[in-house]
């Protein structure tokens, strides 16, 4: 049976203060719930509606009803099951390969979509300002699809980041020289700019070389979306 404490913890992980308080957050859904297990991220408790959801059922897994499940999902119709985890251990980047850096990257599905990619094309270091949305904010983690688990996200001042690397400087603008025919190093940072404002000025001054992707003369779209972008960049990247 699930107390009224195990209702109330859940409703305090939709805020950042309390997840990170708690060092806790939660996904929905068997599939993500799974993936996150499958990566050995390390279950608080796991919720479940129906009892053949999973082959083994744990001291810390709890049957919850429907009714239940709605009060502390955030989704109009929960799929009948969701897992609160631990967060886990933050741990140093590495730079033997492409980082992708995030400058103030606000809206969640973006965020979610970005993680989906860089896991997608094997980055394993996503590097985020302050002022980007938290990773473990629900809606970030439906769109990761489960891409949570494989990715080292780190919260930090990038200007002091970008300051202190030695690997090329790689920024995504309107007006840089196009990726089709730009020489890609084999290990570089990749920065992405906030939805409305693109890249701040503050960062720009330590961009070494600013890239684009061409638009069509025939085309007057003002921009692409953020997430887009990084996924016809980092295919480019993958591509060479």
């Amino acid at each position: 049976m699930v107390g009224k404490s195990q209702l109330k913890r859940i409703r305090r992980l939709h805020q950042k203060k309390y997840r990170n308080e708690l060092g806790l957050f939660f996904v929905e859904g068997k599939k993500t719930v799974q993936e996150l297990l499958d990566a050995n991220l390390k279950p608080f408790e796991i919720y479940y509606t129906e009892p053949n959801f999973f082959s083994k059922i744990e001291d810390n897994y709890f049957q919850i009803t429907p009714s239940e499940l709605k009060q502390v999902s955030q989704l109009k119709n929960p799929n009948g099951v969701l897992g609160v985890f631990y967060m886990p251990d933050l741990t140093e980047v590495v730079f033997d390969d492409w980082v992708v850096v995030l400058d103030e990257v606000r809206d969640p599905g973006n965020l979610g979509t970005i993680i989906r990619l860089c896991d997608w094309f094997g980055i394993k270091n996503l590097v985020c300002s302050k002022q980007t949305v938290d990773c473990y904010n629900p809606k970030v983690l439906q769109a990761t699809m489960g891409s949570i688990a494989r990715l080292n996200v780190t919260y930090t001042d990038i200007l002091k980041f970008l300051e202190d690397t030695s690997l090329p400087v790689y920024g995504a603008f309107m007006d840089g020289d196009s990726v089709y025919t730009t020489k890609l190093p084999v290990v570089g940072i990749l920065i992405l700019g906030n939805e409305a404002n693109g890249i701040s000025k503050e960062v720009e001054n330590l961009v070494a070389k600013k890239i684009a992707i061409p638009q069509s003369k025939s085309q007057t779209t003002e921009s692409l979306n953020v997430a887009t972008a990084s996924a016809i960049l980092l295919s480019e990247i993958r591509r060479r």
